[in-house]
């Protein structure tokens, strides 16, 4: 049996993609740590926004939302991880600004429904308009940084 071995990241295809994929790490990392400071208020939070399912919806959106961010850093750094793991992550740090583009939309046709729309946790109030927003800037950061440390090269 063989276990699956870390390789090393191919290089960037460009200096500035190698340059946004670390400012979108900064902004995951920053996203992440505000949202675990209080995450014990951070899950409750996604209970108010109401989603189908009721607050098990919520509680499994908050996780895995935080869980993405942070197994999303591996690949936007270029860590050695083994083949697998590096799509993981890949296909992570587009499903994040997705998700919280999801919840944006969600609490834009259920407005009032929380004070904080949450990409910063409870203690920094933002807006679900602003999210909304933010959101989409992050998607596009998130698909230049993918396509610029894309895996696989052609020969």
């Amino acid at each position: 049996m063989t276990f699956p071995q870390a390789v090393r990241a191919l290089e960037p295809k460009s200096q500035t993609a190698k340059i946004i994929a670390w400012v979108y790490t900064a902004i995951l990392t920053v996203m992440v740590v505000a949202q675990l400071f209080a995450f014990e208020d951070f899950v409750p939070l996604f209970h108010d926004m109401a989603f189908p399912g009721g607050d098990g919806t919520g509680s499994l959106l908050a996780g895995l939302i935080v869980f993405g961010e942070i197994f999303a850093i591996p690949f936007l750094l270029r860590m050695a991880l083994s083949p697998l793991m590096r799509w993981f992550s890949l296909v992570l740090g587009l499903l994040v600004p997705l998700a919280w583009l999801f919840v944006s939309c969600w609490l834009q046709g259920h407005s009032g429904t929380t004070a904080t729309a949450g990409i910063l946790g409870v203690k920094v109030t933002i807006s679900a308009s602003t999210q909304l927003v933010v959101s989409l800037v992050l998607l596009v950061v998130a698909i230049v940084a993918d396509y610029g440390l894309w895996p696989v090269r052609k020969k």
